[in-house]
Order: structure tokens, then C-alpha cells, then sequence
């Protein structure tokens, strides 16, 4: 099993696993690739409200998904939203764009990634918390063959009423979800009043919250939980027929 690393990569690690920077039209967009180049399938994640890209938890996963040996390879693309890159830019916080600009900056990262993919044959996209869910919104009408998020944002915390799943009952496109059990935007327990696409799938992780860390008193780790979802994103990217056409 390896070793939960929470800091940000050292050149030897990006070197090991391809990672690259490429740059999108947009100059307030960047493109990170872990994994090669002319690989079968990718996989690009998006940030979510508060971290951008470069946020441990999707460097763990960008890394640890791109050393997988998949039939034809896998690479793993990150972005950061618009307000996020200016963000950085003046190193002050921002609040998230409004949708239809996130949306845009998500069609604008599944455009590059297929320009740059010379080889690819399917393609997935998802991210973490609100990066999953514009990826959700987009997903049936960007022709990707599969969505993986990672901590869904089902309702704000502490109001379970305000459900945002409308959109994933009538989805179309096969989904993992990977949601912690106690998961403040949305548990294990609440799930079955949910009304969702039976393409959806969940992998729960124990006692997790919305990053997958369990309380001490559970006996479970974050690391465990976080190599149970890598697991199960590999599986469902390999398992996962072909789209037609």
C-alpha cells in the first residue's frame, strides 16, 4: 500500500510520473498532465470552491491514478477555474466563477486534453467537490465516456433539503462517485432519499468526511480510504465498455 504523501510534489516525483504544464488559449487556464502523453484514456479533474489544482488532494490523486498500468495508459489532467488562477495570480482569494464561466473553462479543458491526446480513445472527467459537480452538468452533452467525482457536493452543510440533484437523476453518462460516509454535503444515511440515474455508482469510504478522513476512533485511515477510491476509479475507468461511434 503507498505511503499518504499530504505535501506537494518534489521535481524527482513529477518527473516519475510525466507531469507536465501546458498552457490553454485562455491565459488564466493551466493544464497539468500526469502520466504519458499517447495514453488510451485520460482523465481530467477539476478543483473544488476553496483549493485549486495544486491542492494535495489532487495531487495525491493525479499522481497515484497516472502510475496505474492500465491496457494503453492512463493520463490524469488537472486545470484551475479562472477566478482560481487570478487567485494565484494576486494571491488573493476569489469567489467561484458564476456556472456558465466554470462550465466554459471545463469545455475549453476537455478540447485541449483530446488536442493533446493524440492516442486517446476514452475520455473521463470529474474533480473534487464543486469540480465534480460542473463536471456532472456538462457531461451528457460533452461526449466523455464516464464521471468521477470525488466528494460530491449533494447539499450545503447542515441543509439537506437544499438538494442539488436534479440533474444527476435524468443523467446519462456512467458516474463513480467516491463519498465519504459522513460526508457533511451529503452521507451514507441520507443517500436513499436521493433520486439518482441508475448509471450512477458510489464507493463509500469509512467514516469519512468530504476529504475521505475517518475519525481515530474508527480505525480506519485516510490513506486507506484514499487508496479504496483510487481503486475503485481504476476499476471503473478499465471496466467501462467503450462508447459506440
Amino acid at each position: 500500500m503507498p505511503a499518504l504523501d499530504t505535501g506537494t510534489l518534489s521535481p524527482d516525483r513529477c518527473l516519475d510520473t510525466n507531469t507536465e504544464l501546458c498552457r490553454l488559449p485562455d491565459p488564466d487556464i493551466q493544464v497539468i498532465r500526469d502520466g504519458p502523453a499517447r495514453a488510451a484514456q485520460a482523465l481530467i479533474l477539476a478543483h473544488g470552491a476553496g483549493q485549486g489544482s495544486d491542492s494535495p488532494f489532487l495531487q495525491w490523486f493525479s499522481v497515484e491514478l497516472a502510475r496505474a498500468r492500465l491496457p494503453g495508459g492512463l493520463s490524469i489532467w488537472r486545470f484551475d477555474f479562472p477566478y482560481m488562477a487570478m487567485a494565484k495570480t494576486t494571491n488573493r482569494k476569489r469567489p467561484p466563477d458564476r456556472a456558465t464561466i466554470l462550465e466554459a473553462a471545463w469545455g475549453q479543458a476537455i478540447s485541449e486534453v483530446r488536442r493533446q491526446s493524440p492516442r486517446l480513445k476514452r475520455l473521463f472527467i470529474g474533480g473534487k467537490s464543486m469540480g465534480g459537480r460542473i463536471a456532472s452538468m456538462i457531461a451528457d452533452h460533452s461526449g466523455v465516456d464516464g464521471l468521477v467525482c470525488l466528494g460530491y457536493p449533494f447539499h450545503p452543510p447542515g441543509q439537506p433539503e437544499k438538494l442539488r440533484t436534479t440533474h444527476l437523476a435524468t443523467l446519462n453518462t456512467p458516474a463513480l462517485i467516491c463519498q465519504g460516509e459522513r460526508d457533511a454535503f451529503g452521507s451514507r444515511p441520507e443517500s436513499s432519499g436521493w433520486r439518482l440515474a441508475d448509471v450512477i455508482k458510489f464507493c463509500w469510504l469509512a467514516d469519512g468526511d468530504h476529504n475521505f478522513k475517518p475519525r481515530i476512533k474508527s480505525g480506519w485511515t485516510e490513506e486507506q480510504n484514499r487508496v479504496t477510491a483510487r481503486e475503485a476509479i481504476l476499476g471503473f475507468v478499465g471496466d467501462l465498455p467503450r462508447k459506440p461511434g
